[in-house]
């Protein structure tokens, strides 16, 4: 029997989730994809949050028709997309400047 390779649609590039001594934590999963996610330009997916007492205080993902963007308690913005090292050098800014109480702001 022959057997035919199948190409994944997705393949994780990372995963993490850190927990602070609040309860609060981070969630960070980001894939390489087939095919990019219109209108985004590249060909990762992504979904990066901060949750604290169960709700999203601050998001990153990009989604399809939507395209890169972030949240922060409730306020949707567009976020431009450079590369994947820089997407979790500007989550993980805002949720220090979120914990350390200066809030996220908008980019």
């Amino acid at each position: 029997m022959a057997y035919k390779a199948i190409m994944p649609r997705a393949t994780l590039v990372t995963r993490r989730r850190m927990y602070f001594a609040d309860g609060s934590f981070v969630d960070m999963r980001v894939w390489s994809v087939a095919a990019r996610v219109p209108p985004s330009a590249h060909e990762y997916k992504y979904s990066l949050v901060y949750i604290v007492d169960g709700e999203r205080v601050i998001g990153y993902d990009n989604e399809r028709g939507k395209g890169d963007h972030r949240h922060h308690r409730g306020v949707e913005t567009s976020y431009t997309f450079r590369s994947i090292q820089r997407l979790l050098a500007d989550f993980l800014a805002d949720v220090q400047k979120e914990r350390s109480g200066s809030g996220a702001g908008a980019q």
